[in-house]
């Protein structure tokens, strides 16, 4: 007779293209770790894979020919597609700073970090927490950047379907899909009363 309590489900905070933009556009390029940094950011928001799937990918998991990456949760494989940005990003990493960061050792990990060693989540979220000291986008916690959450909605937004984006992400649960969907339905709301109304 008892009614478990209601949780609560917060919306998740999603960041428009341009707050993406300028997040990706951080990285100058100038020198390896730069490039390297770029590299990662781009491909994360290009696959919205998690960054322990992206921090375990391996060199072998890159098809850059096809644009494909392959992702491994436990006995779990899937292949996700990604676009030219991302796959400019990594030639320009894996023929310009990989070779540097591996300082000539050898490593199956595709990111390594500056001594050559497999990148760490804490590693990678160095990298994170440095770029969210500029504001360059609203703050939040926790942070917008497992870029997951725009990689979803703005595909949605664009006309994705739902379960190619649930496929791509993992999600063996179609609602966890379906809040990024609710957001995308929510701002094409906001656009056509943008447009419509008089008073707008």
């Amino acid at each position: 007779m008892i009614k478990a309590p209601k949780i609560e489900k917060k919306a998740p905070v999603i960041l428009s293209v341009e707050e993406v933009n300028s997040l990706l556009s951080q990285p100058s390029g100038k020198n390896a770790k730069e490039i390297r940094d770029k590299a990662m950011l781009e491909l994360l928001y290009a696959t919205g894979i998690r960054v322990s799937e992206l921090i375990g990918l391996k060199v072998s998991d890159v098809n850059l020919s096809v644009g494909f990456i392959t992702c491994r949760d436990g006995e779990k494989e899937r292949m996700i597609p990604f676009g030219k940005v991302a796959k400019n990003s990594l030639m320009d990493y894996m023929e310009r700073a990989r070779d540097f960061m591996l300082k000539g050792q050898e490593s199956p990990w595709l990111f390594t970090n500056c001594n050559g060693k497999a990148m760490s989540r804490q590693g990678f979220w160095k990298i994170i927490n440095i770029m969210e000291r500029k504001p360059v986008y609203r703050p939040t916690s926790p942070p917008p950047t497992r870029c997951a959450i725009p990689f979803a909605a703005h595909l949605l937004k664009n006309g994705a379907d739902i379960h190619a984006v649930q496929a791509m992400l993992g999600h063996s649960d179609m609602a966890t899909t379906q809040m990024y969907a609710a957001y995308s339905q929510n701002d094409r709301v906001r656009d056509a009363y943008t447009m419509a109304h008089p008073r707008r």
